[in-house]
């Protein structure tokens, strides 16, 4: 029996999550609302695969699964997405994740990316494979590429709206730090003000319309 601990915002989606694990021998041993959430609790569950989302409020998917893998490598993260560009594919993965499902997969295809993960194996779902695959032929280079992984998340917080003070309080970090990050933001992406930031994000996929 494979222990999972599912992360998402919404209670619904846990929910149908849950059914559809439960019909393949798989146990959902915890649940969690959001990033915070998660890296309280996986200490104490220790589940054998945990499913992360990467949209929430707060901290959201990718900082919590940066945090919760810096604390314990070996976690096996399987991260669910709506996000259709490459840049978010490669951060979680390059942060010690071992799979990534895009969220309009075949139902059948969460069941196949929790038993390979528990295993410790890599999964990837086709489309976004095909994705990453596509962008190195091609050269395409998003320019959020070129922020380090701190700048990243206060860029993808920025380009949602949120103010540095709310970003400061959701990544626990310091408001000049955030001040910090978004300077050096702006100086990478040639972008002059928030509303900037946020084409630019719109532009690549990163956040949706």
């Amino acid at each position: 029996m494979i222990r999972v601990m599912l992360v998402d915002d919404h209670a619904l989606v846990r929910m149908g999550f849950r059914m559809l694990l439960a019909n393949a021998a798989i146990e959902v041993v915890a649940e969690a609302q959001s990033g915070e959430e998660a890296c309280q609790q996986v200490a104490t569950v220790k589940p054998d695969v945990l499913v992360m989302d990467l949209s929430m409020p707060g901290m959201g998917g990718m900082e919590a699964v940066r945090r919760l893998l810096a604390q314990d490598p070996k976690l096996k993260v399987l991260v669910l997405s709506a996000h259709e560009d490459t840049a978010h594919p490669q951060r979680v993965l390059r942060a010690g994740a071992l799979g990534y499902l895009a969220k309009r997969s075949a139902p059948e295809a969460l069941i196949a990316a929790v038993t390979a993960v528990a295993r410790g194996e890599r999964y990837m779902d086709a489309q976004t494979a095909q994705r990453l695959a596509v962008a190195q032929l091609d050269g395409q280079a998003n320019p959020a590429d070129q922020l380090s992984e701190r700048e990243f998340s206060v860029f993808m917080q920025l380009a949602r709206g949120m103010t540095v003070a709310q970003i400061a309080d959701a990544l626990k970090l310091s408001q000049s730090t955030v001040g910090t990050h978004l300077y050096h933001i702006k100086q990478k992406l040639g972008a002059s003000n928030q509303s900037e930031i946020t084409l630019v994000a719109l532009r690549w996929g990163l956040i949706q319309a």
